[in-house]
This record gives C-alpha cells, structure tokens and sequence, in this order.
C-alpha cells in the first residue's frame, strides 16, 4: 500500500470553471482520464444551486461510479462562518450547511469542509467556534459525515488556536469533527503569517484529510516556497495515510500542467519516503 493516496482538488481548475471552460460534472472525469486519480473534493460554489437537486447528484455520482473515481469531501464557502461572534448569524451558518451534508452522503463523501472564522477575543472565538461546529457535528454524525476545519484566515489560520477548537468539540463527544490542515493558508491578517510548518504539526492529530497547495515552481520541478518534503514528513509522522489533495493555485503554469507538477513531486516524495 502507498504511504497515502493522491486526490485532486477542485479548486486546481477555478479559473477554468469561473470561465465556463467545465463544469463540476467533468472533474471526476478529467481526474480520471487526464491524471489517473480515483479522488475528488469538490468546491459547493461550483454547484451551489444542486446541493438539493437529486438528478444532479446522481449524474455527479454516475460519472464517478463509470470512471472509478472516490468522492472524498466538498469544501463549503459563502455558507457562513460556524464561529460567528453573532448568534443569529452562527446559527444562520450551522442551518446553511446542512444541506451539504446531505449532498456529501448522498455523494458517499467522507466529509465536508468548513469556516470556522470569527472576530474579537480568541478565547471568546473559540466559544464561538466550538458551539456552531459542535452543532454542525451533531447533525451529520448520522449521516457518517467528519467536519473538517482548515486554515483558511483569521484565527483559523494560528495552528494552536484550532488545535485548541478541535480537541474542545472532540472531548465533547464528537469523533467526527476534524482538521483538514492546508500546506499554504497561514495568514491570520495583513502581515501577520503563522510559520506553516508549526501549523501543520499542530493540526495533523486531528487530520482527516491533507490539503497539498502548491503555487510556485522551481526547474527541478519542487514547490519553491514550500518545503514539500519537509510537511509530507510531518503528516507521515501524525501516522496519518489518507488522501492528500493536490491544490495548485498558481499562475505560473497552465491549471492542468501546475496539477500534472505537483502530482509528480508527491509521487517522488511518496516513492523516497516509502523506501526510508
């Protein structure tokens, strides 16, 4: 067995989904067909009017079943912030997402990715935070959905912090509540950035999954501003061998070749580590 698996994110293609290039419907099919990967994290902006269109989520599901390729999770934005400082608002966003836990089981995804940003004081924050996402777990427990939090701004983006937010709604009593810890996302504002590579350590006991993001390339074809192999050791030594998504978000290469550059840096990563 490889030491993890490789899936492909959606967000690798924004630019040619924003453009009207493809449709949510043709990622499982290009994952297959033009990369060889069994693995898909959809982005819900990209079918934001299907999250309750059953048609839909069947043709999804069927194009995935006809090319053997795995839902992993959708990544959920413009739902609203589970950590709202309002209540209305939090409760707003908890509501607001329960439609794609639903869309997420009926897709067989293991997961759903969420906001947890907030605003004021960070132990009033992580209040916040802990109630919408205890809430949100609540309801998709039954449905054998995880909700996975990444670092995605703001105090979401201090490692610690959502190491602290997790464990909180975990020792609550909720297993399927997460970390979906991102290679790039560490600034917690204007010229405030949190050292990646802490974060990542500080998240990964809680991963569900790994987000691979990748922006720059050097001629040796390794991530220029991350040290690729120095975060695959971290999430190696969390024990963790789930999926790990590749998320290009450059503009360096066209979409498709900056997926076809970081796929081929995980396997070597994936292929030296494995024979350590």
């Amino acid at each position: 067995m490889p030491l993890f698996n490789i899936s492909l994110a959606e967000w690798s293609f924004h630019r040619a989904l924003e453009a009207g290039e493809m449709t949510n419907l043709d990622l499982p099919v290009m994952a297959r067909r033009d990369f060889d990967i069994d693995c898909v994290e959809y982005v819900n902006t990209f079918f934001k009017d299907h999250a309750t269109d059953r048609r839909y989520l069947q043709e999804l599901k069927q194009r995935c079943d006809d090319h053997g390729v795995r839902s992993g999770l959708i990544m959920c934005d413009h739902e609203g912030d589970l950590g709202d400082p309002s209540d209305a608002a939090r409760t707003a966003a908890v509501e607001n997402h329960l439609k794609w836990v639903e869309a997420a089981k009926f897709l067989e995804c293991g997961s759903i990715r969420v906001n947890a940003r907030s605003t004021g004081d960070p132990q009033e924050q992580l209040g916040h935070a802990v109630d919408g996402l205890t809430r949100l777990c609540e309801f998709a427990a039954p449905h054998n959905i995880n909700v996975l939090v990444e670092n995605h701004g703001g105090l979401s983006s201090n490692g610690r912090w959502l190491a602290d937010v997790i464990s909180s709604v975990i020792q609550a009593g909720h297993q399927n509540c997460g970390t979906l810890p991102d290679f790039g996302n560490f600034t917690i504002a204007p010229g405030e950035t949190y050292d990646r590579y802490q974060g990542v350590a500080e998240m990964m006991p809680f991963a569900k999954g790994v987000s691979a993001k990748s922006r720059v390339f050097d001629a040796a074809g390794n991530e220029a501003e991350i040290e690729f192999e120095k975060m695959i050791k971290i999430v190696l030594d969390a024990s963790y061998h789930g999926d790990v998504g590749i998320e290009y978000s450059g503009t360096q290469f066209s979409e498709r070749e900056g997926v076809r550059l970081t796929k081929a840096l995980l396997i070597r990563l994936r292929d030296k580590l494995g024979n350590l």
